[in-house]
């Protein structure tokens, strides 16, 4: 197999959830660009518009649709709608997630079930999906995003870390049971990325310069940063690698 070959994903067909902004969205264009077609997922009805308008600037093909990850009746209709819009589904990246900051104590318990299930629920059950589907059709890629969280376990974000905590063990857990399929479930670590959902600590100057000094490429990470990576966990390039986490962090984790 070609360099190029190994790397390309021309007649592959992914789905990308979160992909309005951030890190799906940088994830989404960059399987685009090595030849997917992208159905690109939201919360909201045109929320990856700008997504799809970059993919096709481009020259690359794609799609969108909105599901709230909340409701498991729409996670069902998301993945049914996919299929259908593409005709098969070789590549899932379940990216969408949510986040919500209170101290351990007085943490409210309906957030609690939101986060989980949004973060862990819905990415089993899309797996799920997806897996049955990939059986019959001889395979596929499946790709979680897991966080440095999933190591380690923050402050005030209790339920997240629990969420990414799931996230790494599900991700073993399908990889075992499906390989033989040739399956591959993997999953991405991103470290600390320039998002909305880490700007609170962009804000905060003394929580901010503590996190880039343990960082040893000395900068926060940029979306476009995961490309490489999920571009090799979608790819023929890892058809052997099966049960990773692949932590895209600038160091952080060897420190």
């Amino acid at each position: 197999m070609s360099r190029s070959s190994l790397f390309s994903l021309h007649n592959k067909a992914a789905l990308v959830t979160g992909a309005s902004r951030g890190l799906g969205q940088a994830m989404a264009i960059a399987l685009a660009r090595a030849g997917a077609f992208v159905i690109c997922s939201s919360s909201r009805p045109g929320g990856t518009d700008e997504t799809l308008r970059q993919i096709e600037a481009l020259g690359g093909h794609g799609s969108s649709l909105a599901a709230d990850l909340g409701e498991r009746s729409s996670v069902e209709q998301l993945f049914t709608q996919a299929l259908a819009q593409a005709g098969r589904l070789d590549i899932l990246v379940n990216n969408g997630g949510t986040i919500a900051r209170y101290p351990a104590a007085d943490y409210p318990l309906e957030e609690w079930d939101r986060v989980l299930e949004v973060n862990l629920t819905a990415s089993f059950y899309m797996s799920q999906l997806a897996a049955r589907h990939m059986i019959g059709n001889g395979g596929g890629k499946i790709i979680n995003v897991a966080s440095l969280l999933s190591f380690s376990g923050g402050i005030t974000v209790p339920a997240y870390t629990a969420s990414k905590h799931g996230v790494a063990g599900i991700t073993k857990a399908l990889a075992n049971e499906w390989a033989r399929h040739n399956i591959q479930v993997n999953a991405i670590a991103p470290g600390y990325f320039r998002t909305d959902n880490t700007q609170k600590l962009q804000d905060d100057p003394g929580r901010s310069a503590e996190i880039l000094k343990r960082i040893p490429a000395g900068r926060w990470g940029a979306p476009e940063d995961l490309a490489g990576a999920v571009v090799f966990l979608a790819s023929a390039a890892s058809n052997y690698v099966n049960g990773t986490l692949v932590t895209v962090d600038g160091g952080w984790m060897a420190r």
